[in-house]
């Protein structure tokens, strides 16, 4: 009997199907079978120690014009489902972490859950990528805007970004002496007087490269996709996320690609991190996605792929890494 798949991500009436990487997921999971669940934040609960979520039987069909049907909402011992797909956008908010502590429970209980709701709390997406500085450029995560500033003199061109970013926002590049930069580190810091409240930033020296695009890579089981999607910055702009303009191009994996892919891969393996994305700028790793990577779509039509496949047959293949 097929195992039913439920997947926890944001509004599903509000995704945009033609790039949404959780859609091409659920497509494949209803094209094998598998019954379809759907729940979004606030459906969990805890009763007596046991997970439970309100979910609504899932319908999705590859059509702009009407893409989902939604059944009747009914809690649900969730140790009845098979897997859990934990699709939630960035940032990993206080909320989203109790969504993992439900989910802790499930995956103890048998349930599949991906990726694994601890690593989902230990590994956020820009500091995780500093277990591998063998891979990145220099890169500083802190609260203190006099250490911010230094590291922006020493390298004289750097791109600032708060710690829980997503699709390009908050972004500044800012060089060695330019006047906005006090302006910028208030902006992402937000310090107060007494220097509490302040959030961590991360400084980053700026890659040239990045003007041949922002590649991700997809990593599913430790292993990269063959192809990367290259978010390339357009006109004036030096972000490429596509979210903030740029437009994406499959290439093939680089040499450089690979070495970086083999030196996080067993660390992604070990964590249970089923499937990431890694964003690469020319020969340094800039950050590695767990929540919810994106970009298959794209890849899939630019390549004749089948991601979303690729990731079930191996869960369907190997239930868990441990």
């Amino acid at each position: 009997m097929p195992r039913s798949v439920a997947v926890l991500m944001d509004p599903i009436g509000s995704i945009k199907i033609a790039k949404d990487t959780t859609f091409a997921l659920l497509l494949e999971a209803q094209r094998r079978g598998h019954p379809l669940y759907y729940m979004e934040q606030g459906d969990l609960a805890l009763r007596d120690g046991a997970p439970w979520a309100k979910l609504r039987p899932l319908s999705v069909m590859d059509d702009p014009t009407g893409w989902y049907t939604l059944g009747e909402a009914r809690w649900t011992d969730l140790r009845e489902v098979g897997t859990v797909l934990l699709r939630k956008d960035p940032p990993v908010d206080p909320q989203f972490v109790y969504d993992t502590l439900v989910m802790d429970v499930a995956q103890r209980d048998g349930v599949q859950v991906v990726n694994d709701p601890r690593a989902l709390r230990d590994c956020n997406e820009k500091v995780f990528a500093l277990h591998f500085p063998q891979c990145m450029a220099p890169t500083l995560v802190a609260r203190d805007p006099a250490e911010l500033r230094r590291f922006v003199a020493e390298h004289g061109d750097a791109v600032l970004k708060p710690l829980d970013g997503m699709g390009g926002r908050g972004i500044f590049r800012v060089q060695a002496g330019d006047k906005n930069l006090n302006s910028m580190l208030e902006t992402l810091v937000q310090g107060d007087s007494h220097g509490q409240e302040r959030q961590f930033t991360v400084a980053q020296k700026f890659i040239p490269q990045i003007s041949a695009g922002d590649k991700r890579i997809l990593m599913i089981d430790g292993e990269p996709v063959p192809y990367a999607l290259a978010r390339i910055p357009q006109g004036d702009e030096f972000r490429g996320n596509l979210a903030a303009g740029g437009r994406g191009e499959g290439v093939p994996l680089s040499d450089r690609d690979r070495w970086i892919a083999a030196e996080v891969g067993p660390e992604l393996r070990r964590r249970g991190l089923r499937f990431v994305g890694l964003d690469v700028i020319g020969d340094y790793l800039t950050e590695i996605n767990v929540t919810s990577p994106t970009c298959a779509r794209e890849l899939d039509k630019q390549f004749g792929l089948n991601i979303a496949g690729m990731l079930f047959d191996a869960l369907e293949t190997r239930p868990s890494l441990a």
